[in-house]
């Protein structure tokens, strides 16, 4: 889509953009913290009003609160870990129930293989990457039941299965930093990335979908 088309028809997106891309290269400046965590949350917030402003039907709410909740936990993460902790898992309790609403009439071995893997495999990496820690371990049982939901579901898997897959994998880099697996640079510079672009498959596949399935 041309750069003008873009900025009247999907504002929104544009501006959670420039967010995202604005908060990896200033994370460390010399800036206020309250700045940087406006920022940060201001990424996938404003997913959820475009989520909302592209699609009008209730279906477009559940996709938004879970961006919501991924904003507000971007930014009370900050604050207090427990506390962002719980409300990444909240979304992620929502976004289990809004996958399960659109299920894929026909799967096949090998997605099913996946969904399984990922379910199973996400809270056991969580658990090895953090050294045991059990509340890091119930965490990953939500983040892997949302991948696996997601990738079984009706949404296009190369946008929001892939996405989902991408949430996982940043949030196994932040693990990563708490047992005994040292991964250099690596979470640092991969962790935001694949986080936010992750969202932004998530949240523009589901409306993409949401908007084909209205028309149909």
């Amino acid at each position: 889509m041309p750069k003008r088309a873009l900025i009247e028809h999907r504002p929104f997106l544009l501006a959670s953009i420039a967010a995202a891309i604005a908060f990896y290269f200033l994370r460390d400046a010399a800036l206020p913290d309250l700045v940087k965590m406006l920022v940060k949350g201001a990424g996938v917030g404003l997913l959820a009003a475009y989520a909302l402003a592209r699609f009008k039907g209730p279906d477009a709410r559940w996709i938004a609160l879970v961006m919501a909740l991924g904003a507000a936990g971007d930014i009370a993460i900050e604050l207090w870990l427990e506390v962002g902790g719980a409300l990444f898992f909240l979304g992620h309790l929502v976004a289990i129930a809004f996958y399960l609403r659109f299920p894929r009439p026909r799967r096949s071995a090998s997605q099913l293989a996946l969904a399984a893997v990922l379910l199973v495999l996400t809270p056991l990496l969580c658990w090895l990457l953090s050294g045991g820690n059990a509340g890091v371990t119930l965490y990953g049982l939500g983040l892997g039941g949302m991948a696996a939901s997601a990738w079984l579901s009706r949404f296009p898997r190369y946008r929001v299965g892939i996405g989902a897959v991408m949430f996982v994998a940043s949030d196994l880099l932040i693990f990563s930093r708490m047992g005994p697996v040292d991964l250099g640079i690596l979470p640092w510079v991969l962790i935001w990335p694949l986080y936010y672009f992750g969202q932004f498959l998530i949240c523009t596949g589901a409306i993409q979908q949401l908007r084909r399935e209205h028309r149909a």
